[in-house]
């Protein structure tokens, strides 16, 4: 059994030391459609999502602007690029719900929306080696869910790739790649939640705590869970 490795390259550190990437290495998973407590409780976040917003621009949400100015400093539009976070936010006040998908995604989803942080399940099936989030050289591959193209990201951009360049998300938390996505066969998985805002450390901790609890109520499996950041860069197991 192969080992899972993920962290932060030190030249992103070095640009982004504000970052903390709460990960979980996880095995034995089990996805599908999403029972119903986990539909119920995905329902009940969105509501109460949607009254601690209240009138509040997502700008303005401390989160969301710190995702905001990391992309402006890798140099993407956050207006046309949104963090997952903030995209996911913005269909939930425009929509009013934010259709479920599979266990996996659902519970990833609704932590989402109570931090106001993106989280991110990764199929671990097709990564070789380690997953590092770094900046982009311009040759790594991705392929945008839904396509069969390959496309090359923009040189400086933060993306999240393995040792075969094969691209997992690109512009940070902006869009995963076909091969990463969470299906309903998924095993093995690397779950992600960051931030980078004042409360970033306390708020990642909370979300990867609730994380844990959901995974453990819907989807079994063994967990390896760390904080990230400059003092802690890595994790594999």
């Amino acid at each position: 059994m192969a080992l899972l490795r993920f962290g932060y390259d030190p030249l992103l550190l070095a640009k982004f030391p504000t970052v903390r990437g709460g990960v979980i290495l996880a095995r034995g998973l089990r996805n599908g459609p999403a029972p119903l407590a986990l539909e119920e409780a995905f329902r009940a976040e969105q509501a109460a999502a949607l009254a601690r917003l209240g009138d509040t621009p997502l700008a303005e949400v401390p989160s969301l602007a710190a995702w905001r100015r990391a992309f402006r400093d890798f140099g993407a539009e956050p207006t046309q690029h949104r963090s997952a976070a903030e995209a996911l936010l913005r269909r939930l006040t425009k929509k009013g719900d934010i259709p479920g998908l599979n266990a996996l995604v659902d519970l990833g989803n609704l932590v989402s929306i109570r931090y106001a942080l993106p989280v991110a399940v990764f199929d671990a099936r097709q990564i070789t080696g380690a997953v590092t989030v770094r900046l982009a050289a311009g040759g790594e591959r991705f392929t945008e869910l839904g396509s069969d193209e390959v496309r090359h990201p923009q040189p400086g951009e933060v993306i999240f790739v393995d040792e075969a360049g094969l691209v997992s998300a690109r512009r940070w938390c902006w869009r995963q790649s076909a091969q990463s996505a969470a299906r309903d066969d998924t095993t093995e998985a690397i779950i992600t939640v960051e931030g980078h805002h004042a409360e970033a450390e306390a708020d990642v901790r909370a979300a990867l705590d609730d994380l844990l609890a959901l995974l453990e109520a819907y989807s079994g499996g063994a967990f390896l869970p760390a904080i990230l950041g400059p003092d802690a860069p890595f994790i594999e197991g």
